[in-house]
């Protein structure tokens, strides 16, 4: 019995010995408790005026944004006071909006004279080089959100990855992988020799259904986020083939079947009408550019739910370029661009005035890199109030690519996009031409 009261008391002196010992250790940890907090990482934008909801319209004055984690958590009246330690960005002579979304780019390449040659000399390592760099020039422009419709698959991929994972700047990427085209038309190799065309051709070459369901279903192997195609001629291909449908409509079917059995959505890049309306028809998702769109494409279109996206500045600018003595274009490419871009703005007046939704795209790559925002005003030019285009640009954009959820808007839970000009957009909207504030995900890229 007096053994095993001592054997306890010895337990309980150490017990109180190691308890002794916890407080000591905890000496440092308490008083560290009783400090200032730690620094805040949270920032708050100040914006005097705030356009978070483009589909409404409605411009709020002197909010605060609260960003956590590239996430929006909160928008107030007033400036709120920020804690120590806690970003603040003053906006307050600002006009605020979400980050602009452009659905169609081809960030690998530029057109300009030696774009013929480059075509031969520079590898893809080359290309996803000049892709990053054209990135970065697009997302100072304003442009948050892009999808690359066509560049070389892998360096675009890399770059998609980079991005996400935060190793480069740019704009978020949706990419189609490449693309599916005809054997012979727009999007093939054209312009060279027969003995080199294996060497430059993709795989998304096909003809006949089965192989273009095998081309589409290549492109979700290969990463695809959306499918491109191209359903008519093209006006930069080399090739005398003309405007008008290219795919079968058994073709065009196979692949609409194809990349919605894999949860993909399929865009088309289509200037005769034949072609849109047999897209449209097959269950196609969207159509850029359009050229030719007529009263039957405007009524397909809404049947579909379908989104025009009119890149009129590619249109601009090659029948600007075409027109010139010393063009670098080809003279089976002048041809075409003669012919197209100057019809492309009255088209997208019709379109609008049926009700036509309208998704924003430039086929930048075509004209340069950065300059994206010269869109808008064309589309002003074909009827369009500044808003409407805005809306095009983010909500519009959003919904075409099923990003609602994310982007489009300044919303809480939403993704931090968010840009600033100078004046006000809704009254000149040639002020996106000069972004002055871009965050992308939470991080500030200009300022």
């Amino acid at each position: 019995m007096t053994g095993k009261t001592t054997n306890i008391g010895k337990r309980v002196g150490l017990a109180a010995a190691i308890a002794l010992l916890a407080a000591c250790a905890s000496v440092p940890a308490l008083l560290a408790t009783a400090q200032p907090a730690p620094a805040s990482a949270d920032t708050y934008i100040h914006a005097g005026r705030l356009l978070a909801d483009p589909a409404s319209g409605r411009v709020l004055t002197q909010q605060t944004i609260l960003v956590r984690d590239g996430k929006i958590v909160s928008i107030a009246a007033g400036y709120t006071a920020a804690p120590r330690g806690a970003k603040v960005v003053d906006l307050k002579s600002s006009f605020v909006l979400p980050g602009l979304i452009d659905s169609h780019v081809h960030l690998a390449s530029e057109q300009g004279p030696d774009s013929r040659i480059n075509g031969f000399l520079k590898t893809n390592s080359d290309a996803a080089i000049d892709a990053a760099g054209f990135a970065l020039k697009t997302l100072h422009a304003g442009f948050t959100t892009v999808a690359d419709l066509g560049g070389p698959s892998e360096s675009i991929l890399a770059l998609r990855s980079g991005v996400a994972r935060g190793i480069v700047p740019g704009p978020r990427i949706i990419s189609a992988a490449g693309g599916v085209s005809v054997h012979g038309g727009h999007g093939d190799a054209n312009g060279m020799p027969r003995d080199l065309v294996p060497l430059f051709r993709g795989n998304g070459v096909c003809s006949g259904a089965d192989d273009c369901a095998r081309a589409t279903r290549e492109r979700v192997r290969d990463g695809a986020d959306i499918i491109k195609i191209t359903a008519t001629g093209g006006v930069l291909s080399n090739t005398a083939a003309g405007l008008g449908q290219q795919f079968t409509d058994e073709e065009l079917k196979a692949i609409v079947q194809a990349a919605h059995a894999m949860g993909r959505k399929v865009t088309a890049h289509a200037h005769g009408a034949d072609g849109i309306n047999s897209f449209l028809k097959a269950g196609g998702d969207s159509i850029e550019h359009g050229t030719y769109a007529d009263a039957e494409s405007a009524e397909l279109f809404k049947a579909n739910g379908a989104y025009l996206v009119p890149t009129l500045l590619a249109g601009d600018f090659v029948a600007r370029e075409a027109a010139k003595p010393d063009s670098f274009l080809q003279p089976a490419q002048k041809q075409k661009a003669l012919e197209a871009g100057p019809k492309m703005q009255d088209m997208l007046r019709r379109m609008h005035a049926a009700g036509v939704k309208i998704a924003f795209g430039t086929d930048t790559g075509v004209s340069a890199h950065g300059d994206n925002a010269q869109e808008f005003a064309l589309m002003v030019g074909a009827g369009m109030t500044p808003l409407q285009t805005i809306q095009a640009a983010t909500v519009n954009a959003a919904d075409h690519f099923s990003l609602t959820a994310e982007i489009g808007s300044i919303a809480p839970g939403k993704t931090a996009d968010i840009i600033a000009v100078g004046g006000d957009p809704l009254t000149n909207v040639r002020e996106l031409e000069s972004v002055d504030f871009v965050m992308a995900r939470g991080k500030v890229h200009k300022q």
